[in-house]
């Protein structure tokens, strides 16, 4: 039988884990536009606007970039030029050019536009990693699926394995396993639990500051233990 690592929670405490994340994120939420839509261009949209931009400034270019192109085939059929201006001011523009690149290719010859439901036909498509098609099953399709960012690394790593490093790739790829140990069994439960941890880990459990007081995961945090001992 293989060795199962020491970091990985046992079963009652990944439930555990996730009851409690999915309560606080039902009552602590903020209303974000993309948690309105389950259309996977949308979501998509909406994922690579918040790569490496705060949220407060992808809220407004969100809205007037779909105003624009408001379904794949009218972003496909526009011009690299006027997808560029539309992108203005969000910068790392290579994640404009994918997007338009993608469009092109799931619509090219006639084709539906439709994104892949599953995490490893969507990171086929043009810059589209491990964690945005994660995102993208999870948000758009409910689908069973993990998803690791900077904030979900942090929350896993600072509850079930403080000794990770999260900017260490061989520990991020053990906190992916995290990630997928601790999924609830159902794709509509899975949609909030990783909303939840993105939201816990941008609004509580921060890189700058650990606000265990307003944390729903002291009882099953091991940093939290640790700093609690002194």
């Amino acid at each position: 039988m293989p060795h199962r690592p020491k970091y990985l929670p046992d079963k009652a405490r990944a439930q555990d884990f996730s009851r409690r994340l999915r309560r606080w994120f039902r009552r602590n939420s903020r209303d974000l536009p993309w948690r309105r839509t389950r259309d996977p261009y949308r979501v998509l949209v909406s994922e690579l606007m918040l790569q490496q931009t705060q949220v407060s400034r992808v809220v407004d270019f969100y809205g007037k970039f779909l105003k624009r192109f408001p379904t794949i085939h009218t972003l496909a059929a526009a011009p690299p030029k006027r997808v560029m201006e539309s992108w203005e001011g969000l910068g790392y523009y290579a994640r404009a050019r994918n997007l338009h690149k993608l469009a092109k290719q799931v619509t090219v010859n006639g084709g539906s536009g439709a994104l892949p439901t599953v995490p490893a036909e969507l990171q086929k498509l043009p810059g589209i990693g491990a964690y945005t098609a994660g995102a993208v099953a999870s948000f758009a399709h409910e689908k069973r699926a993990a998803l690791v960012d900077t904030n979900v690394a942090r929350v896993l790593a600072r509850v079930f394995a403080p000794k990770l490093n999260p900017k260490r790739p061989s520990d991020l790829k053990c906190l992916w396993v995290i990630a997928e140990e601790v999924l609830p069994r159902t794709g509509s439960a899975t949609w909030t639990h990783n909303q939840a941890m993105m939201e816990l880990g941008a609004l509580v459990c921060t890189a700058r500051v650990k606000r265990c007081a307003d944390c729903p995961l002291t009882s099953v945090c091991l940093t939290f233990a640790s700093d609690t001992r002194g």
